[in-house]
């Protein structure tokens, strides 16, 4: 995944910023004498009067939103129609700070336009706004209409119906069914004064002052309280993200499994970042759960552990080195072979031709040995420049950290960054011809990717292969709250190419050795019932191991709402019929708002 750090152009800029590129005009029907609120929102997604100028529309000032670029207010009609479809609030995009309070009547003229976050290219669903106002406050301290409650019994369990074929999947002109399916029910609310009451946190406040809660407590849960995605046909439709109409000083900073206390209520919003999001003008009182970062179990004297670790652009200049020690030492009690991702040159993300990272990986072992660690030595290959993807100038790549006092390298000369690693017989056992080697670093799998770095190690006499992963992020995969559904993956093309090529590297080590013991492990940037698993499994030339965890354990990642798997660690059959095999996916980041990164290690322990 793209860092959310780094996938954010900035905090407040998700909401509608009117422009030709980003508005979708339509064919609108004749002006109507009087025009309401709920006939401008329709009972569609677009607007029958999208393009069109409306006049003197009547309704009371819900929210008003002063900071960021999307300056404006919401309003409301008191007198709503008899149609659970249509909306009865809409936002008003106004450029610059509103000169209208919370409790005003107003009367509004303007054009109404459905702008789409992000732009068209996203996929993202269209806001309904009225933009180029003009604005009459008739009467100040008016009733703002009592909110809509969003609950466990107001929200669908199915999420969303599919989108029309003969439009490319779109369900933007499908008549909305808020009592069928949870889409439907957030857009029919859209631009609606709504509430949610004592609501479990399940994604961590970030740096932009938002946070991710459920509506429902029940669903998918894990037992830390995040709310699990364990398919694509099964989503967690509680899910809501929660900004605040008030100073960004002021938002809770909470972790999952806390709970807003109380009411929560806003304004229904949205945005590029989460789709519909509550944006609050009153926020619940925040009631800590008392969340713990966990440790995994040491290994035995006969047990090797094998970690993978996504340490999110580390690079000298981080301030994080002394974190990640005490996470690899103390809470992963420091694994025999650590498969980094996401280690960055020697100077970050300036762009001047340095690969290296040297001094990157001196500054971690050093902070290790500081932990009270092992003296770990590394192993790596360093990237032609700017050919591996990741920030522009970091050059990222995978690093074998490993512990002599357990474990051995085996080098082999003649690994480089474009020369491919391959497999031999050495005394009628399978052999690298380098190590650590790349796998087919020319093809086009790899492109703008990270390649995988293979190693072969030997603990207690026994050969152990371990290949570090970073496949291809999910940038550019259309939303599961956008138009299209179900929504294209798109990105899974290179993963599938990349895992395709794994499992036949793989089989050539099995095909020379049939009960070789082989580890690939890293940042898979898919689920672990993806297609991408699929390849990477094979025909059991691989298994993952964190399918040996129950369903409500399995997440690694968690992104708006949903707690997921990213980080995977596959074995050979040689591993998985040892019995003796123990995964633990050790959750120190995920879940916590002082992350080091947004990544969850994972520990596998077992016997060669």
């Amino acid at each position: 995944m793209p860092s959310k750090r780094t996938a954010r152009i900035a905090a407040l800029t998700v909401a509608a910023v009117c422009s030709t590129v980003s508005a979708v005009v339509l064919t609108a029907p004749a002006h109507a004498d009087t025009v309401h609120i709920h006939d401008i929102q329709g009972t569609t997604r677009v607007s029958p009067f999208a393009g069109q100028k409306v006049t003197d529309v009547t309704g009371v000032v819900t929210g008003v939103r002063t900071y960021g670029s999307s300056k404006g207010f919401w309003f409301q009609d008191p007198d709503a129609d008899a149609d659970p479809a249509t909306s009865e609030g809409v936002f008003v995009f106004t450029s610059s700070a509103p000169k209208v309070a919370v409790g005003d009547k107003v009367t509004v003229t303007g054009t109404v336009s459905e702008y789409v976050p992000g732009g068209a290219s996203t996929g993202n669903q269209s806001l309904t706004e009225i933009t180029k106002p003009t604005v009459t406050v008739v009467s100040a301290g008016n009733a703002v209409p009592a909110a809509t409650v969003v609950d466990a019994d107001s929200v669908p369990d199915a999420y969303t119906a599919d989108g029309d074929p003969a439009a490319g999947g779109s369900v933007n002109a499908l008549p909305l069914r808020p009592a069928e399916y949870a889409l439907d029910l957030y857009e029919s609310l859209e631009g609606m004064n709504v509430q949610v009451s004592d609501v479990r946190v399940v994604t961590a406040t970030d740096p932009y002052a938002e946070l991710w809660v459920t509506v429902k407590p029940h669903e998918h849960a894990d037992r830390r309280g995040g709310t699990v995605y364990g398919s694509y046909t099964s989503q967690n439709t509680g899910r809501l993200q929660i900004q605040s109409l008030g100073a960004a000083a002021d938002f809770p900073t909470a972790n999952v499994g806390d709970e807003l206390a109380g009411t929560t209520a806003g304004p229904l919003d949205y945005n590029q970042y989460g789709g519909y999001t509550l944006v609050a003008g009153k926020l619940g009182t925040l009631d800590k759960g008392g969340l713990e970062r966990e440790t995994t179990d040491a290994q035995g004297r006969k047990e090797l552990a094998v970690a993978t670790y996504n340490v999110e652009n580390l690079d000298p200049g981080d301030t994080t080195f002394a974190a990640h020690a005490s996470a690899i030492v103390n809470n992963l009690q420091s694994p025999d072979i650590v498969s980094l991702e996401e280690i960055q040159d020697d100077n970050g993300a300036k762009n001047d031709g340095t690969v290296s990272a040297e001094l990157t990986m001196r500054k971690l072992v050093d902070a290790i040995a500081a932990a009270g660690g092992p003296s770990y030595e590394w192993r790596s290959i360093d990237p032609v420049d700017l050919a591996d993807g990741g920030e522009p100038g970091g050059n990222i790549r995978q690093v074998f950290l490993f512990n002599p006092e357990r474990v051995s390298f085996t080098d082999r000369a003649g690994g480089d960054a474009t020369t491919a690693v391959g497999v031999t017989k050495e005394r009628g056992k399978a052999a690298l011809t380098v190590s650590p080697g790349r796998i087919d670093p020319a093809s086009d799998a790899w492109k703008s990717s990270r390649k995988p770095l293979a190693g072969e190690f030997v603990f207690r006499g026994k050969t152990v292969f371990v290949i570090a992963n970073h496949f291809a992020s999910k940038g550019g995969d259309q939303s599961l709250h956008g138009q299209f559904q179900p929504p294209v993956r798109s990105s899974e093309t290179q993963r599938h190419l990349q895992a395709t090529a794994v499992n036949s590297f793989v089989k050539d080590i099995l095909a020379t050795q049939k009960n070789a013991d082989v580890v690939a492990l890293g940042d898979i940037n898919d689920f672990e019932f993806s297609g991408t698993a699929e390849l990477l499994e094979g025909d059991g030339e691989l298994w993952s191991a964190i399918k040996s965890l129950p369903r409500s354990e399995r997440y690694t990642y968690d992104y708006q709402g949903n707690s997921q798997v990213l980080d995977q660690i596959l074995v050979s059959p040689s591993i998985r019929k040892g019995c003796d095999l123990e995964y633990d996916s050790v959750h120190i980041n995920s879940e916590f708002s002082d992350q080091i990164s947004d990544h969850d290690p994972q520990v596998l322990r077992f016997k060669p």
